[in-house]
Parts: C-alpha cells; sequence; structure tokens
C-alpha cells in the first residue's frame, strides 16, 4: 500500500506530492491526461503573485503583505476567507527557493507584462517549463506517476479515506490529496450552473475554455454528492474575455485580449457597458469574462486605434482592421449607425490629460455613461482595429471548504487523511474576481500545505505496524 496518493496532475498536485515525498512517505500521483497534455491548466500559467517586503532578485520594490491583502480584497469584494487568504499571502514569500530546488526558473518580466514587475514573479519557459520541471523532480526522488488515469469515486469511511476508483481498478494508500480540477471542461455542468437568461439564452453555450479539457469535476462532484463540506458560487469562475475565434479547450494566454483598457468595448447592440479603465488590467482583466457572459449573444467587441499599437501584449491573432469606423462596423457585424454614434459620444466625453498606461493617470471621461475612469483618449486614429471576444473560462470557484490543514470536511469535522489543494478549494480564497498570480499562489501553498499533512497521517496511521514513515519529518508548512 502507498502512503500517499495524489489525484490530479497540475500545480497544486505537483507540490503535495514532491513535499508528500520529501517527508519520507512513498508517493504515487495519478494524471487524468495522457502524458503530452499532462499538468493542467498550470502548463498555461506564466507566473506566481509573491510577497515580498523588499527587492528580491526578479522581483522589483516591495509587496507588503497588506497591500497584497487589499488587492485581494477589492477584486473578491469581500467573498473570501482572511485567514487563509493570508496564509497564502504569507507562504507566496517563502516558497520560490523550494520550487527552485525542484529546478524551476524564475526570469525578470518583460516590457509586456502589465503593471506585474512589482507583484509576481514569471516561470522562465512559463508554465509549461515549471510543470516538466516538477515532473522531473518527482520522478527523480521515485514518485510514482501514471498517466490516463482519470479517478472516478473514491471509497470513504467515517470521512477517511480508504481507496480510490478508476473503473473496475481499486488503489488504496493510507492518506489521499485531490487536486483534479474544477468542473470548467464540463459544458453540460456549466450549462446548469449559469441557466437560461431573460434573453431566453443559455450563456454557457457560448463560452470558451481556456484551460485543460480534463477537468471535468468529477471527483467534485462525487465529493458534493458524499457530503463534503462545500463552499463557492457553481457560476463563479476565472472567466477572461479572450479572441472569439479561440479553440474551445487550450486555448491559454496567447488568445487573452489585453488592449480593452486603451480603447472601448461595445456588445452585439454596438453600445459600451463598463469602465474599460476602471483599474489596472492584472487587477481587472479577469472581470471581463464575465461582464461578456452578461451581454447579448455573450459576445462583446474591443475597439482600439492606432494609438494603442505597441501598448499591450498582442494575442495570436491579428485584429480586424479598417481606415474607418463605418467600415470597422461593417466588418464586425455592427450597426454602423448607433456603433458610429457610441464612438462619437465617447470621443466627445474625453478629457485628455497626461496619459501614462503605466499609473492610473488623469485621462477620464466626463458626461457620458458608462464612464472611463483612466487613460480615456479619443478612438480617433486610423487605422482601426476590433477583436470579438467570447468569455473564456480557466476555472471554476465551486469547491471544498477547508482550515488551514487544508483537511476535507463533513459536517464541519475535518477527515484525517484525506486533503484538498489547487482549483478543488480555491473558493476558499476566491469567491469571485482574480488578480493575476494569484491562482499559482493558491495552488502552491495549499499543495505544500496538504502534501505534508497527507505525509504526517500517514506515518500516524503506519507507525503501529512499523511499516513506513517518520513522523518527525512530517511538519506543518503553516
Amino acid at each position: 500500500m502507498v502512503d500517499v496518493l495524489v489525484v490530479g496532475g497540475g500545480n497544486a498536485a505537483l507540490c503535495a506530492a514532491l513535499m508528500a515525498r520529501e517527508a519520507g512517505a512513498s508517493v504515487m500521483l495519478l494524471e487524468a491526461a495522457p502524458r503530452e497534455w499532462r499538468g493542467g491548466n498550470s502548463q498555461h500559467t506564466r507566473n506566481l503573485r509573491c510577497m515580498h517586503d523588499a527587492p528580491q532578485d526578479v522581483l522589483i520594490d516591495a509587496y507588503p503583505e497588506e497591500e497584497y491583502w487589499q488587492d485581494l480584497l477589492k477584486v473578491t469584494g469581500g467573498l473570501t476567507n482572511e485567514h487563509l487568504a493570508r496564509l497564502v499571502i504569507r507562504e507566496s514569500s517563502t516558497c520560490r527557493d523550494w520550487m527552485r530546488r525542484h529546478g524551476v526558473n524564475f526570469q525578470p518580466p518583460l516590457s509586456g507584462a502589465l503593471h506585474v514587475a512589482r507583484t509576481n514573479a514569471f516561470f522562465m519557459g512559463g508554465g509549461k517549463a515549471l510543470v516538466n520541471a516538477y515532473y522531473r523532480s518527482a520522478e527523480a526522488l521515485g514518485v510514482q506517476i501514471r498517466y490516463n488515469a482519470p479517478v472516478d469515486a473514491l471509497e470513504l469511511e467515517g470521512g477517511r479515506f480508504k481507496a480510490a476508483r478508476i473503473g473496475d481498478e481499486r488503489i488504496e494508500a493510507r492518506a489521499c490529496v485531490l487536486a483534479a480540477g474544477g468542473f470548467e471542461s464540463n459544458r453540460e455542468w456549466l450549462r446548469e450552473a449559469w441557466g437560461q437568461n431573460e434573453r431566453g439564452e443559455w450563456p454557457a453555450d457560448n463560452f470558451l475554455i481556456r484551460g485543460t479539457r480534463f477537468n471535468m469535476g468529477v471527483l467534485l462532484k462525487f465529493m458534493l454528492d458524499a457530503g463534503a463540506d462545500s463552499i463557492g458560487d457553481p457560476s463563479q469562475s476565472h472567466c477572461v474575455a479572450i479572441d472569439a475565434r479561440a479553440p474551445l479547450y487550450d486555448g491559454g494566454i496567447c488568445t487573452r485580449i489585453d488592449c480593452v483598457s486603451l480603447g472601448v468595448v461595445v456588445n452585439r447592440d454596438a453600445v459600451r457597458f463598463y469602465d474599460e479603465g476602471e483599474d489596472f488590467w492584472p487587477k481587472r482583466y479577469a472581470i471581463w469574462g464575465r461582464l461578456t457572459a452578461m451581454q447579448p449573444g455573450q459576445i462583446a467587441y474591443s475597439i482600439i486605434d492606432a494609438k494603442a499599437i505597441g501598448r499591450f501584449m498582442p494575442p495570436v491573432f491579428p485584429g480586424v482592421t479598417a481606415n474607418t469606423l463605418p467600415e470597422l462596423a461593417q466588418k464586425l457585424g455592427l450597426d454602423p449607425v448607433t456603433f458610429e454614434q457610441t464612438l462619437r459620444d465617447y470621443n466627445a466625453a474625453c478629457k485628455v490629460g497626461t496619459f501614462d498606461h503605466t499609473a492610473l493617470d488623469d485621462c477620464h471621461t466626463e458626461g457620458v455613461t458608462p464612464a472611463k475612469t483612466h487613460w480615456a483618449r479619443p478612438i480617433d486614429t486610423a487605422p482601426f482595429y476590433g477583436y470579438a471576444l467570447r468569455p473564456g473560462i480557466t476555472f471554476t470557484y465551486l469547491g471544498l471548504k477547508v482550515d488551514e490543514t487544508a483537511a476535507v470536511r463533513f459536517n464541519d469535522v475535518p477527515s484525517d487523511n484525506l486533503f484538498v489543494a489547487g482549483e478543488m478549494m480555491a473558493g476558499n480564497v476566491l469567491g469571485k474576481g482574480y488578480t493575476a498570480g494569484v491562482g499559482m499562489s493558491i495552488g502552491t501553498a495549499f499543495g505544500r500545505i496538504a502534501g505534508t499533512r497527507a505525509a504526517a497521517a500517514a506515518a500516524a496511521a503506519a507507525a503501529p505496524t512499523g511499516k513506513s514513515g517518520n513522523p518527525s519529518l512530517a511538519k506543518s508548512t503553516t
């Protein structure tokens, strides 16, 4: 019998497996995807949001705990557990040396890194390189890894883990960590969660999935049906406005449209519907997917002119271009009369001061609704560009309720050998909203906690027979 079974194959799962192995436990990791698609959504990531009180290697200036907390508090609108959020924040300040020991390298942010040079540490080679480094380290340490191994059920007894099932196969372990992701790839579940709107539309039918196609939520649903304590709204998610031409799955970051704050966004009726310059893009990019999901047909259009070119990370597909606004409206399939009026009203409302896309500048609108709070400049310089947007779901926030031990809870009683990390519990910290890099912070912090706790639970279970483990090695990271 293995000491610790880890179900999942992304960042949180790998952190759990590595920590459990370092604590002396024998470890098996089950990844639902084939080897070439391993890593879950982590393969599409770029960076980790890190608290630091002074400059640190690739991080400039300081990003203290209280500022990190206030940033998180703002984007979640208070739908967060402060105790667990601060645990994640503090853990983010100390994990990078451990990550380096397992082969993860960091690099300074590039010029197009959207104001996050101070707050986020970027992975050399991106998330795919991070995932590959962790897998190499896990293999070198003797972690057993199985691919194409989707767990569809668990055997539980009185809140304790007994075994996992892959079809008819049964895998026993002394302790288990669940890190199998959310349900963002399960289109039927998304449809159920979002329901039908007042226009008779089923919004989720028009969603694209930014991340892995393998996060079907099978294990999450099993746990909820088994009576595990839950947290989060099933309709809340990391939901980004992405290029409408993106693939259904695995588009990743290159399909994100990052020019929203430099222009205006209109819906299918060619009217604006939200403040494009509300705050820095890393703090607001993840609200635009949900905003788009609320629009007719779940589609919107980001409109910029030549002045914006070179100021944002270009997506993989070029924008639709035109030399006049009526021509652009025609190419985008929008009513040219309404479109021109919307742009005319916006342009007339612009009060241009000193434009500075790296600061909350004084360029704003007056007398138009919605207002544009910052970076408001007339869209008047040809050529003009338009990008059609669709909601892109990265991961869902419905999950299992935890405390600082990462233990799965049943009727508010923590299991003594079943733990959870990553997207399956991120809703404890993210009730809604998002800020760049915090998902990796949550996965890293709770992956490490869950792995350590699982190793301790396995050691305690094995101690009477002397079969495995060393309890003195299994200390909490909290």
